[in-house]
């Protein structure tokens, strides 16, 4: 992964480049929640274009840079009260506690804010109803994806069993008799983050270490893995803070 760096009012700024064949599109800059910074590039971009591009852009990252380590400061910890940011899906939601009556616990996505409603707002009640509706939601997310990107391996004659466990530094990992486990966390990421770690374990049903051979197994799979993986890194202090 080639770093790369520039400076701008006084400060270096540290991105990584990743070189995407298929990318027909111009450069891409991503700023990650943990302030990472990613470039996307066609095959054919050069190190000054790429560093021409980003030179351009550099008071928008720099912005971008100091609002995302900002946030990073607000989350961690997690005090589950009304104004918090929370993910689902690749996109952040700010958080919305109401007070109802007991027999009327829910949350629910409404207009950008996962509102959460509960009897008393308490930090315990509000952590219980999100880690159910995320575990709900991850349930019916990873099977469906886990049955599209089983398809896509020809030498996988069925589709594994697939379970749930909160894990605090893994996405996801593969067990000696062949299930999938999937941090439940995941569903927090985008679809294609959630694409990756689910690949990454069913290549290890064919290839049990990370050898060249599991990569290139990975590289056949999923030809951007490299650059997903990037901007899933990028979201996991984020993401797996609770």
């Amino acid at each position: 992964m080639p770093q790369q760096s520039f400076n701008y009012g006084g400060d270096i700024y540290d991105y990584s480049v990743f070189h995407i064949p298929e990318r027909q599109e111009k450069i891409a800059i991503h700023v990650f929640p943990n302030g990472a910074i990613q470039i996307d590039a066609p095959a054919e971009a050069n190190t000054s274009e790429i560093k021409k591009a980003v030179i351009k852009r550099a008071r928008w990252i720099s912005t971008h840079v100091s609002e995302a380590k900002g946030r990073l400061e607000h989350i961690l910890p997690r005090e589950y009260v009304s104004g918090e940011s929370h993910y689902y899906l690749g996109r952040r939601y700010l958080l919305k506690v109401l007070q109802g009556n007991e027999a009327a616990h829910s949350v629910k996505l409404l207009r950008g804010k996962l509102e959460v409603t509960c009897g008393t707002p308490d930090i315990s009640i509000v952590s219980a109803l999100l880690s159910t509706w995320y575990r709900t939601h991850a349930i019916k997310i990873f099977n469906a994806r886990l049955q599209t990107m089983s398809s896509k391996i020809s030498w996988l004659n069925e589709i594994p069993d697939m379970k749930l466990r909160s894990m605090k530094k893994q996405w996801g990992s593969c067990s000696p008799s062949g299930n999938i486990i999937l941090n439940p966390h995941l569903v927090k990421a985008s679809r294609d983050c959630i694409d990756y770690v689910i690949l990454h374990e069913l290549c290890h049903l064919k290839e049990h270490n990370h050898s060249p051979r599991f990569y290139k197994e990975l590289d056949r799979s999923m030809p951007n893995w490299r650059s997903v993986k990037g901007r899933l890194d990028g979201m996991a202090e984020t993401i797996l803070a609770v």
